[in-house]
C-alpha cells in the first residue's frame, strides 16, 4: 500500500484538507492509499483543523472533524512513500528536517503552491478545496501509471 503524507505549516488548514480530500478521492478511485498530514511547526499540535477548513470541507463532502494537528517527525521520512508539501517554504523546511535520509519531499502541485488561507476569508478556503481536487486527480492518474 502506498503511504502519502501531506504537509503544511501548522497542519490545521491546507494539509488536513488535502488529507481529507485524498481519503475520499482515493476511495472513489478504488485505490488503496494510506494518507496522513502533518505540519512543519508545532503551533497547533493536538488541535482540530481550523473551523473554516472543516466547514469548507463539509460543504464538499470531505470530513475533517476527526483530524488532529501534529508536527512531522524524523520517522515520517521512512514511514511514507511520498511526502508532499503545500508550498515551497514548507518544502525547504522539509528538506532541512530530512537531513538526507528517507523520502525526498516534493510539492503537492508540481508547478504551483497551495496558498495558506489562514488570514483570508471563505473564498480562500474554497480555493484550497479546488486545488486539492485538481491535485488529487493528477495524483490518482499518476498512481494508476499515467503522467502527473
Amino acid at each position: 500500500m502506498t503511504r502519502i503524507l501531506f504537509v503544511c505549516l501548522g497542519n490545521i488548514c491546507r494539509s488536513p484538507t488535502l488529507e481529507a480530500v485524498a481519503r475520499v478521492e482515493f476511495a472513489r478511485a478504488g485505490l488503496a492509499v494510506a494518507v496522513d498530514s502533518a505540519g512543519t511547526a508545532d503551533y497547533h499540535a493536538g488541535q482540530p483543523p481550523d473551523r473554516r477548513s472543516i466547514a469548507a470541507g463539509a460543504a464538499h463532502g470531505y470530513d475533517l472533524s476527526a483530524l488532529r494537528a501534529r508536527q512531522i517527525v524524523a520517522a515520517d521520512f521512512t514511514r511514507f512513500d511520498r511526502i508532499l508539501a503545500a508550498d515551497r517554504a514548507n518544502l525547504r523546511d522539509l528538506a532541512a528536517l530530512r537531513g538526507g535520509r528517507g523520502t525526498q519531499p516534493a510539492l503537492f502541485l508540481p508547478d504551483a503552491e497551495v496558498p495558506d488561507p489562514y488570514y483570508g476569508g471563505p473564498a480562500d478556503f474554497e480555493r484550497v478545496i479546488e486545488l486539492a481536487r485538481t491535485g488529487m486527480a493528477a495524483l490518482i492518474a499518476e498512481l494508476r501509471g499515467g503522467p502527473r
